[in-house]
């Protein structure tokens, strides 16, 4: 059982920056990878960034230059740092992590999503 708990969304300009949130809590082994995915309007939802617990990260190709993803494994926490921002970066940005915990000697697999925080870029 894993919850995740989004921040950091809200309006911008275009060629402005924002910096997304999102912190896990629960009962877990571990958190292998943690990730943020995004769905605009009328299109399906796409991932966007992705890192490891060891801190390999993958990129959409959209996003290549202009977003970070980090994570702090201590705070069970991953950010993503959105810079030079445009109009089709607009979306519903969800939080995902994928792990194992313990159900007595037994570990499982679990993947959990975010509520989801919109970033909405426009003048």
């Amino acid at each position: 059982q894993v919850q995740l708990v989004e921040s950091g969304g809200g309006l911008v300009q275009p060629g402005g920056s924002l910096r997304l949130s999102c912190a896990a809590s629960g009962s877990f082994f571990s958190i292998n990878v943690m990730g943020w995915f995004r769905q605009a309007p009328g299109k399906q939802r796409d991932v966007v960034a992705t890192i490891t617990i060891g801190g390999t990260t993958n990129y959409a190709d959209s996003v290549k230059g202009r977003f970070t993803i980090s994570r702090d494994n201590a705070k069970n926490t991953v950010y993503l740092q959105m810079n030079s921002l445009k109009p089709e970066d607009t979306a519903v940005y969800y939080c995902n992590a994928v792990g194992t915990y313990y159900r007595g000697y037994v570990r499982t697999t679990f993947n959990s999503w975010g509520q989801g925080t919109q970033v909405t870029v426009s003048s």
